[in-house]
């Protein structure tokens, strides 16, 4: 494979094509300064002016979500799994029918495995715009986004509406449900109850990795991060890894289906037959599948990467084994 051909495979961070109006709370104040991005698969946007960088099917999606400091993702669900990584910034991520349920401080390069089921949200509260990368379940990203009712509702008093159909009107732009096309049902009371309001204790310890101890795991081979076996146990359709320059190694491989690389922190050079690429921190690339390779620092310093490879497991709720 040339390196022309791959580098279709390749989204560089600086190069990321942002949406601001990808979600219901586009317009509401706090949350309307985000930026969501679409990288590999269609990911949850409601927005037909979502831009996805790479259609290949991977059996799972990746996005990222920019803010600016004080900006707020508000409270959601997923049907699948919504793995986060800290790329830059310090962010709060926070849980539970109003947000109090629970909470959690990542740092750069910290990791969470988000139980499926709960309403979640998170909010950059470091001193610059900050970047957190994302990984969700499915090819189709479990069907879209839940909603807390009052996000809903919220939106609604600034110009949007969400269809049943999973797509976003604009009331400020003259926009309106099409014909037949019902507003996106609010949860009923019955409905909320069916969600968790699980403590910290409960959530922290088996689904944060911190970026230190995720280091000093993968001294000597890759950490596995998400996995039946992982740090942090799941199955949800993929596998997680951390590799550092410690773990790192120049023999060729490969994986019978698409797989990801992410850099999190120096340069990695990726070789293949016919062609290499260098990587930085926020760079995306995805593999082909049964294509030899290897990926190592290009240079000195510290130097860490997150790998995802999807597996048979099907997409789902968090598993319990």
């Amino acid at each position: 494979m040339t390196p022309q051909d791959m580098a279709s495979r390749i989204v560089r961070y600086g190069e990321l094509k942002p949406c601001k109006t990808a979600f219901i709370d586009a317009h509401t104040p706090g949350s309307d300064q985000k930026e969501n991005f679409t990288i590999i698969g269609g990911g949850v946007s409601e927005s037909p002016d979502q831009h996805v960088h790479i259609q290949i099917p991977h059996g799972f999606n990746i996005g990222a979500a920019g803010q600016p400091p004080n900006c707020r993702n508000s409270l959601h669900s997923h049907r699948t799994a919504e793995v986060f990584f800290v790329l830059k910034g310090r962010w709060r991520f926070f849980w539970g029918r109003r947000g109090d349920a629970g909470a959690v401080v990542l740092e750069e390069g910290d990791i969470f495995n988000i139980p499926t089921g709960i309403f979640r949200g998170f909010e950059n509260i470091g001193t610059d715009y900050g970047m957190v990368m994302a990984i969700l379940g499915g090819d189709d990203a479990g069907g879209g986004v839940i909603w807390a009712p009052q996000v809903i509702e919220d939106a609604k008093e600034h110009g949007l509406m969400l269809g049943e159909n999973g797509r976003l009107y604009d009331t400020k732009l003259g926009q309106h449900l099409p014909d037949g096309v019902a507003p996106m049902p609010v949860l009923s009371e019955a409905d909320l109850a069916a969600f968790p309001e699980p403590e910290a204790a409960d959530v922290v310890p088996g689904c944060v990795a911190r970026y230190w101890d995720l280091t000093a795991l993968a001294d000597k081979a890759p950490a596995k991060v998400i996995g039946a076996h992982g740090r942090l146990r799941d199955r949800p359709g993929f596998e997680v890894d951390f590799i550092t320059r410690a773990s790192a190694s120049a023999a060729m491989h490969s994986h019978d289906r698409p797989s990801v690389l992410m850099p999190v922190r120096g340069h990695w050079r990726v070789t293949w037959e016919g062609g290499s690429v260098t990587l930085a921190p926020g760079d995306t690339m995805s593999v082909p599948e049964n294509l030899d390779h290897a990926a190592v620092p290009a240079m000195t310093g510290e130097a860490s990467l997150y790998h995802v490879v999807g597996t048979d497991d099907p997409a789902g709720a968090t598993w319990a084994g």
